[in-house]
């Protein structure tokens, strides 16, 4: 059933601009370092992926948005006529779900139906992270995405350790990036096109991906819901790293050893922990996507 179009929220002045200077301060935590970095011209094996892959700037992220149904009173609320979304009413400045494009409508009609069959899913906890070493089977060391970084093993060790599998990654943004020879030792091929008939909450990259709906959605999506998913995403990414066959301790990284039977449980127990903490967040992303496609 489509969510109900609820009556506005009134938030007066004082009461949106605390919302709004809180979420940057959150946010800018992150974007902040990040953005140094940057300017010095320093990469970060780990966090820059947020914000490479996740193409959504830092000024995005710290850019604040109610969301739906919430009208913004006062004359500083006229600073968000500036985005095509938003509209005057009755006095206040409030977005306007119908001017959600068809295109995007087919998007948020797809992803809701994603998001559906996630929650639904049963997960999977087996993989235990192979997927990032089936990202340097049989590489050469200047194929290697990070080489400035030390593996922690040699070349023929990570080989055996990907061939002791199973290797049974099923997203198929991590499956892309598998080497060549890498692809045909996973026991699920998905596809673009079969992305929602693989994606399952026990798998790290679905929870981190939890960041990029929020943020294909903007600006209808409530800022502090991309900045709740952003924040899992990290979280996310720091163990997909640490379970990497990349010798991170440099960075302040300790390895999650998945090659042993103790770091495959440690494994498994943070990737229960992410699939409890993405629900919670995947379902008020399906709510709102209800919502577009109420006035659709």
């Amino acid at each position: 059933m489509p969510a109900a179009v609820l009556s506005p929220v009134y938030l007066a002045p004082a009461d949106w601009l605390a919302r709004r200077a809180a979420h940057e301060q959150r946010v800018r935590a992150w974007t902040d370092p990040h953005q140094v970095r940057a300017s010095r011209g320093e990469k970060h094996p780990v966090y820059d992926f947020l914000f490479s892959y996740y193409a959504f700037r830092p000024a995005w992220l710290r850019r604040w948005h109610p969301g739906p149904d919430v009208m913004l009173a006062g004359e500083a609320a006229r600073e968000f006529l500036r985005w095509p979304e938003y509209r005057e009413v009755d006095g206040g400045v409030m977005l306007d779900t119908t001017t959600l494009s068809e295109h995007r409508h087919e998007f948020v009609a797809w992803l809701r139906g994603m998001l559906t069959a996630t929650l639904e899913r049963p997960a999977f906890f087996g993989c235990f992270g192979l997927h990032e070493w089936a990202m340097v089977y049989r590489q050469t060391a200047d194929e290697i995405r990070h080489n400035q970084y030390p593996l922690r093993f040699p070349p023929d060790e990570i080989a055996r350790i990907v061939e002791a599998g199973p290797v049974t990654c099923t997203h198929f943004d991590a499956f892309r990036f598998f080497t060549a020879p890498a692809r045909p030792l996973n026991r699920m091929q998905p596809t673009r096109a079969t992305t929602a008939q693989f994606e399952q909450r026990g798998c790290l990259h679905a929870n981190m991906d939890l960041y990029k709906w929020a943020f294909k959605l903007a600006p209808f999506t409530p800022s502090e819901l991309i900045a709740d998913c952003f924040e899992l995403a990290r979280d996310v990414r720091e163990v997909d790293m640490r379970a990497s066959p990349y010798d991170l301790r440099a960075l302040g990284f300790a390895p999650i050893a998945i090659e042993t039977a103790a770091g495959r449980a440690e494994y498994e127990r943070h990737q229960r922990g992410f699939a409890e903490r993405g629900q919670p967040l995947r379902r008020r992303l399906l709510q709102l996507t209800e919502r577009l496609l109420s006035t659709g």
